[in-house]
């Protein structure tokens, strides 16, 4: 049974995660670093994003390296595309309003 993308997305720290490994490959202490959680919480949280296909992790030695895995992100962003001229629509609809409002 797959992973539920959303749901493993709908966590903060886990987004947060994601965003730091779009810099390049991150240890688990370098990623621990960054939050205010202790390392075995930080290894959870990879856990489930390698679990999603979201990340890969590659031993070096006694540390592992986490990757970005950018295919899964790519399903998200195809499953949400639609949704965006909706958002746009909105947007300008809402811009064209209040262009009204503040016109004497």
């Amino acid at each position: 049974m797959p992973t539920d993308v959303f749901g493993v997305l709908a966590n903060p720290v886990r987004r947060k995660l994601l965003e730091h490994l779009r810099e390049g490959p991150r240890s688990t202490g370098e990623l621990a670093a960054l939050f205010e959680l202790g390392r075995p919480a930080v290894s959870e949280h990879l856990a489930v994003l390698r679990g999603a296909g979201l990340v890969r992790e590659e031993p070096r030695g006694r540390h592992r390296y986490y990757h970005l895995e950018a295919a899964r992100l790519a399903e998200v962003g195809e499953w949400l595309h639609p949704f965006e001229h909706y958002w746009n629509q909105r947007l300008t609809a809402l811009a064209d309003f209040l262009d009204e409002e503040s016109t004497p």
